[in-house]
């Protein structure tokens, strides 16, 4: 870094490798029913989503990307209440930069002490407030069970934008569409004749985020040709949560474990890395004797996926190199949270068919 020279410039890219969405919105055909649907739904859980429902999804998201100049009125006049009552960076920023690109009004709360539940409300009681106040709301919690103590309550569409160490199904979309853009082709009918081997670093009984990814994954069995699950020694008896692995295996997937990651990298077309995980008031990390640097035998083409903030299982030295796809990652979450906002509050028919 040269202090003494301060420019810079706008049109360098901000991700390394070819991340542009054309050619997904080349691959997947455009059907609204599937957007429409969205209306009347919570987003609580990978689950729930289908996988034409996602490739829909993927694709509004592509036409937001390709062309961010060409909607910016979509949420005009609603607003968005933006809850977070865990430390997020990522997360929160893209959510209110995906409602504010497209025209809307945030309200923000970034700490639970300045809010009635303080005092001892209830969350069903400041969900039935929600109601009155905005047209949609996210929420960060680090407590599993404070979504379903709100849903009974709301009136308004609401998002798991992460729930303690459950689900976080957004960073899940978010981490699909990143892959999808690298290989359009996994959405596609001969997604099998492309299908990728995928590892993930982590504990899936421990990281919401690699829960809801396998959820997500499970939805696309033909383009998934192994996944393998890398972990130390120490965490397998807690490796996998309840129907985690039979979910994974009644999709058609084909699973392996293994515990030397240097073993398995040459043969892994996406790694999915991530060492931490939310439990109750703090976080803990996993996975620590793995870590991913420029010496690593890495695969030609592969790419790493992270959903962040990373530590030292990460090293920057990769940022320059086109194995980075993270901050791809990171730029797509925000195209593809607005077109799921789009979506929530019934305004998905002012995008569909818009060039």
């Amino acid at each position: 870094m040269n202090i003494k020279d301060v420019s810079f410039d706008r049109e360098r890219p901000d991700v390394c490798g070819d991340a542009h969405p054309k050619a997904l919105l080349r691959a997947i055909q455009e059907d609204g029913d599937y957007l429409l649907k969205l209306a009347n739904q919570h987003i609580v859980s990978s689950d729930q989503f289908t996988q034409n429902g996602m490739l829909q999804l993927f694709r509004l998201a592509a036409k937001y990307e390709a062309n961010p100049r060409r909607f910016s009125t979509s949420l005009q006049g609603k607003i968005l209440i933006s809850a977070f009552y865990e430390p997020s960076t990522r997360t929160r920023l893209s959510f209110e930069s995906a409602w504010h690109r497209l025209g809307g009004d945030i309200m923000s709360i970034t700490d639970r002490s300045t809010t009635g539940i303080a005092k001892g409300e209830c969350l069903a009681d400041v969900a039935e407030m929600f109601n009155n106040y905005g047209d949609c709301v996210v929420l960060r919690d680090n407590n599993e069970s404070s979504l379903e103590e709100m849903i009974d309550s709301l009136r308004i569409p609401i998002i798991n934008a992460g729930n303690g160490s459950d689900e976080h199904p957004t960073q899940a979309l978010a981490d699909l569409y990143a892959m999808f853009k690298w290989r359009p082709q996994l959405a596609t009918e001969q997604a099998s004749q492309h299908a990728v081997k995928i590892g993930v670093i982590g504990v899936p009984n421990k990281m919401r985020t690699v829960r809801s990814l396998i959820k997500s994954l499970c939805k696309f069995p033909d383009a998934v040709a192994e996944l393998v699950i890398i972990h130390d020694e120490s965490a397998s008896a807690e490796l996998f949560g309840q129907q985690q692995r039979e979910q994974i295996e009644q999709a058609g997937i084909r699973i392996r474990t293994s515990n030397d990651l240097n073993a398995v990298l040459p043969e892994l077309d996406v790694i999915y890395i991530n060492a931490i995980s939310w439990e109750g008031e703090t976080f803990n990390t996993y996975g620590t004797s793995f870590a991913l640097n420029a010496q690593s035998p890495l695969k030609e083409g592969a790419i790493i996926l992270h959903p962040l903030a990373r530590g030292a299982e990460l090293s920057t030295d990769l940022d320059h190199t086109p194995h980075n796809w993270y901050f791809s990652q990171a730029r797509g979450a925000v195209f593809l949270r607005m077109a799921l906002l789009t979506c929530m509050v019934q305004r998905a028919e002012r995008v569909i068919d818009v060039v």
